[in-house]
């Protein structure tokens, strides 16, 4: 497998992974005190669309542009950002509440291998160098952590329009 095939694999594993908790996690975070604030539904899943959109441009951009080039550097930051995510809040968040949090599944069993594998072939075949992803992929994934609770509100915002 190759760095674009691996990209498009975590686009898809993005994907499916929103999916699940775009079904389930909304219902869930009603009862989820501390560990996660209540989201609507509709809020959410704008918010999920969002951030799945941004998976899928960065892949294209990245197939686009080639090695070293600003998808590259997206991709692999937004794998950054998906592989945290398995840990927190899934994992954790199970383990601490005791209960399923909506996205684990798929968290662990696609995404977990898949940013691990995107990350892997970005480095190997040269798609990204260390010394700038250590600047970047941090960033992305502190763009992407800031720009959810914008799109929150941007999904309450067209939810409340009639």
């Amino acid at each position: 497998m190759t760095f674009v095939q691996s990209a498009l694999l975590f686009a898809i594993a993005t994907a499916l992974h929103n999916l699940e908790e775009a079904i389930w996690l909304p219902e869930w975070s009603r009862n989820a005190g501390r560990w996660h604030h209540a989201v609507e539904r509709d809020e959410f899943r704008f918010a999920v669309i969002v951030l799945t959109l941004l998976a899928v441009l960065s892949v294209v951009l990245a197939i686009h542009q080639g090695k070293e080039s600003l998808g590259a550097y997206l991709v692999t930051g937004y794998a950054l950002a998906m592989l945290l995510n398995v840990l927190l809040p899934h994992v954790v968040g199970s383990l601490v509440m005791r209960r399923y949090m909506p996205g684990t599944a798929t968290a662990v069993l696609l995404n977990l291998p898949v940013t691990l594998y995107v990350l892997n072939l970005g480095f190997r075949e040269c798609y990204i160098d260390s010394h700038t992803f250590v600047i970047v992929g941090p960033a992305v994934v502190v763009s992407i952590v800031g720009l959810i609770p914008l799109l929150f509100w941007a999904g309450r915002r067209f939810q409340a329009r009639p």
